[in-house]
């Protein structure tokens, strides 16, 4: 049986809220938060169209779950904490069955993270889920794509291309049936935003943005606002075991270079704060040193010091 509008949002998104910051959340006419002394708000915003940012046909649990970790991961980038978020859902009908996966997929990722939902808005039309996330950081050590200097390494944290792979399986690329339960696919839909190392990096990093739209389109925003270039060595990318097992050498770098949604993190790291990185990183996430900013513009790629022509545009909705 379909519901309406404001049974909806009672059943599937109203919970009790622990953040003692949320003075008035979901029910009013607009959230009422509380912002620490000596923290600013860190605001990101993320639009999933049906179609074009998930599969029709995605389990919706996964769709929840990366409505929210897409903002999430942009806060990690900035070495924030995240605190709460908004939804704004358009859908063609109110399927409880297509809600009630969506609602898990995002509420679980919410509590594992401690974000709470305050507010938002439901609409009829096609399937398109934008979320706002709030978060806070101390304001001296906000983490900005401006400040890689030469001489700083290049650092990616776990493995690249596996979500751009998981993608090419489910729509065919090589894939089979039993590809629904690939890592590969997994890291598609269920993309692990990297806050205890964004947190980690603060004042430590020179510059850091997330990976959503492939390696080097995102690594040549940074050097643009920067200033800089960088030399990544190829032979250098992590990738995983899965990876490798199913896709070709030339596939499998092709998909690391240039391949989104794997929403791991780029950054910069001057020298004189490489023995701090390895202290903090010491029990968190891998991270490997790709290549180093050079003065200049650009993102240019050597293999075994040699230079190759890597010509790989990231991701834009506008291109073509």
């Amino acid at each position: 049986m379909a519901l309406g509008e404001f049974e909806l949002i009672a059943k599937y998104f109203s919970r009790p809220v622990a953040r003692r910051d949320v003075l008035l959340g979901v029910g009013d006419d607009a959230a009422l938060l509380e912002v620490p002394a000596g923290q600013v708000l860190v605001a990101a915003t993320d639009t999933l169209v049906e179609g074009r940012h998930f599969l029709p046909g995605a389990p919706p649990e996964s769709v929840g779950h990366q409505a929210l970790a897409v903002n999430l991961s942009d806060l990690a980038a900035m070495g924030a904490a995240p605190a709460w978020a908004l939804l704004s859902l358009s859908l063609p009908s109110s399927e409880p069955a297509w809600l009630e996966g969506f609602a898990r997929g995002l509420h679980a990722l919410a509590e594992r993270t401690g974000v709470a939902l305050v507010g938002g808005d439901t609409v009829r039309g096609p399937r398109v889920i934008t979320m706002q996330v709030l978060g806070l950081v101390p304001a001296a050590l906000a983490l900005r794509r401006a400040g890689a200097r030469p001489g700083d390494g290049v650092y990616v944290s776990g493995t690249l291309g596996d979500a751009a792979a998981g993608l090419e399986l489910l729509r065919g690329a090589g894939g089979g049936a039993s590809d629904a339960d690939s890592p590969l696919v997994r890291r598609y839909q269920f993309a692990e935003p990297r806050l205890e190392l964004g947190i980690a990096l603060r004042a430590i990093a020179g510059a850091a943005m997330d990976v959503s739209d492939g390696l080097l389109g995102d690594l040549g925003k940074l050097c643009a606002a920067s200033g800089v270039g960088a030399l990544v060595q190829l032979e250098r990318l992590p990738l995983s075991a899965a990876l490798v097992a199913r896709f070709d050498a030339a596939t499998a770098e092709r998909l690391a270079l240039g391949g989104g949604d794997d929403y791991e993190l780029v950054f910069t790291v001057p020298p004189s704060a490489r023995r701090r990185l390895e202290t903090a990183l010491a029990d968190g996430v891998s991270i490997t040193r790709i290549g180093e900013i050079v003065s200049g513009n650009g993102v240019r790629c050597l293999r075994d010091g040699r230079p190759v022509d890597a010509e790989i545009a990231g991701y834009d909705h506008f291109a073509g």
